[in-house]
């Protein structure tokens, strides 16, 4: 199983990228799962139809219980893609931290990896703050492989930097590794030189790059990806390619029997 968890500053494309992969994958007759982990619940939106998804903390909160079926806080997206949002609590009144390890220790009891059997699991995890609950997915062994998206703005590269230290605070317990940077292009001025000095400095190296482009724009605005808008487009090959590159890293390390 490939577990991936996708990081970087609020606002900076996370969603976009984790869901267009979540649709590479399953064009690729992959089964995924996504799982946002952001209080917006806004992740997987574009994988339903621009129709958003009610978040396990507001199931909780509104029916005064837990869930009792997957199907109660997940729903089949594009390409059967399994979508699930942890939301967060009530603005000011809690720690939306605790609501991902909530989450996360309610998919257990759910047994919702053994029950879905997937082939790809994606995380999509808001970087400004890499506290205890927000760093769940690196540090519980959920995912093995991060992404940090970033662009060349000053706090774009700011939050990767402390995504990249948090990530290093872990690696020695055999948790998550940073498998690269997704250059998200704002195009702001020497932006691929910016992020290309960060990932030298960090030793962390550029292994995917998406041009700003009014096409995902124009498909996120019909509630798609630009996979299931276009998936033969220019674009949607850049998120084929870094599907592609994921697979193969997987692939090798269990060549190598790690």
């Amino acid at each position: 199983m490939l577990k991936v968890a996708v990081y970087g500053k609020g606002g900076i494309g996370k969603s976009t990228i984790t869901s267009n992969l979540a649709a590479a994958f399953a064009a690729m007759g992959k089964k995924v799962i996504q799982i946002g982990c952001d209080p917006k619940a806004d992740s997987t939106i574009n994988l339903l139809g621009g129709e958003p998804l009610r978040p396990v903390m507001n199931f909780m909160r509104e029916e005064d219980e837990e869930p009792e079926r997957l199907e109660d806080i997940s729903k089949e997206g594009f390409g059967g893609v399994l979508c699930i949002e942890t939301g967060g609590p009530t603005p000011g009144l809690g720690c939306a931290g605790r609501g991902i390890i909530a989450t996360f220790q309610l998919l257990e009891d759910l047994k919702l990896f053994e029950t879905y059997k997937p082939d790809v699991v994606l995380y999509d995890v808001l970087g400004d703050v890499v506290c205890g609950g927000f760093a769940a997915p690196i540090r519980e062994g959920y995912a093995e492989k991060v992404l940090i998206v970033t662009s060349g703005e000053k706090m774009a590269l700011y939050a990767a930097n402390n995504i990249s230290s948090a990530v290093r605070n872990f690696e020695d317990r055999s948790y998550a590794r940073i498998f690269g940077i997704v250059l998200n292009h704002r195009n702001v001025e020497n932006e691929t030189e910016k992020v290309q000095a960060f990932a030298e400095k960090s030793h962390i190296p550029i292994v995917g790059e998406i041009p700003r482009s009014d096409e995902i724009i124009r498909y996120e605005d019909q509630g798609k990806t630009v996979i299931e808008g276009d998936r033969d487009s220019e674009i949607s090959q850049r998120f084929f390619d870094l599907a592609n590159l994921l697979l193969e890293d997987e692939a090798k390390k269990a060549q190598d029997g790690e």
